[in-house]
């Protein structure tokens, strides 16, 4: 069997995920991998076959995308060749993780392609939204990369083909601790604004993964890091708590390991405000603003409540079933639909 894996590189957390959904796939058959984006501080240990630009969204420094820069990055001749040169019609099962441009090239070739993604799950009629609907984000998310049909991944079961997370193995089988420090991965601020922050509470020590230094270094109670998948996920993991923006993949291991979460949801951003909805609905402190919202931020650091949400590891069934489900389906005649639900 041929099987085609289109992941996003916008952010770490698509890349992360498939470092548990590729070793499944791989005991189905040959697995090719595609992805784009230029935004992911992670390396796969697997071959790239297809390394595509993509339509990346470009991470600003004050609380959300850089919507100039992600514009200038959109080349769209580049993007249609990278389209049409895809070989979607040589696989048996193409799986993409919100990844548009296999999505398209499946599209305009009437080839069936799978979603499989936390986006999927974030426009299930059953998960919360937020009060105001940014309609220009759902037509985003629903446009984005279509596909014919889509299992997704969100903070609780909502069914209809919509599981709970995929933890990491290596955060899974970690040995978790209370080293007393807090983890911060807010890649949407400069370093200036995240320590003029942080340092007006010195009693606490701040791990912060920086998407803007490639160099470490310390300022007073403020440790700043390069992003690093190992050195990230041990401070995770002994960390007293950890203060991310409203995103999938480090809120859900959070959750998992049973730490302290703030989550702060990106400027513009209509999928992460949907994710800070329902972890609201689960009783964890959203902030929207980190240089105005410290009172909040203070508040957290006193609590105690934390939510231990223990995933049950499901991958191996999800991945069979998405696999068996669809493996005749590729070829299969269909009507395009931007909708997923």
């Amino acid at each position: 069997m041929k099987i085609l894996y289109a992941i996003q590189g916008t952010g770490n957390g698509h890349v992360a995920r498939a470092f548990d959904i590729i070793p499944e796939l791989q005991k189905h058959g040959q697995v090719d991998l595609l992805l784009s984006g230029n935004q992911c501080d992670i390396e796969l240990p697997w071959e790239i076959k297809y390394r595509c630009k993509g339509m990346s969204f470009i991470f600003g420094k004050k609380g959300g995308v850089d919507m100039w820069a992600t514009i200038k990055n959109i080349h769209p001749l580049r993007l249609m060749k990278e389209i049409t040169s895809v070989p979607v019609g040589e696989y048996d099962v193409v799986l993409n993780d919100f990844e548009p441009v296999v999505a398209w090239a499946c599209l305009l070739r009437g080839v069936s392609c799978i979603g499989m993604s936390h986006q999927s799950a974030v426009l299930h009629p059953d998960a919360p939204k937020p009060g105001k609907i940014d309609q220009l984000g759902k037509l985003i998310l629903k446009y984005y990369a279509p596909v014919k049909k889509a299992y997704g991944f969100h903070f609780k079961n909502l069914g209809n083909h919509v599981f709970t997370p995929v933890i990491r193995r290596d955060v899974r089988t970690s040995n978790i601790s209370n080293a007393g420090h807090y983890t911060v991965y807010l890649p949407a601020y400069d370093d200036a604004t995240i320590c003029q922050v942080l340092s007006q509470f010195p009693q606490v020590k701040w791990q912060v993964f920086s998407k803007h230094n490639q160099q470490a270094f310390t300022k007073g109670n403020i440790e700043i890091c390069p992003v690093d998948k190992s050195g990230f996920t041990q401070s995770m993991v002994s960390a007293m708590g950890v203060l991310c923006t409203a995103g999938f993949e480090t809120p859900a291991e959070t959750l998992f390991l049973g730490k302290k979460l703030c989550v702060m949801p990106m400027k513009g951003q209509y999928e992460q405000q949907c994710n800070a909805a329902l972890l609201k609905e689960m009783g964890i402190t959203v902030i929207n603003d980190l240089q105005q919202d410290t009172n909040l931020i203070g508040q957290w650091l006193q609590s105690e409540n934390t939510i231990n949400v223990r995933y049950a590891d499901l991958t191996t069934q999800i991945i069979e079933d998405i696999i068996y489900n669809n493996l005749t389906d590729t070829h299969a005649s269909l009507i395009p639909s931007f909708s997923n639900y």
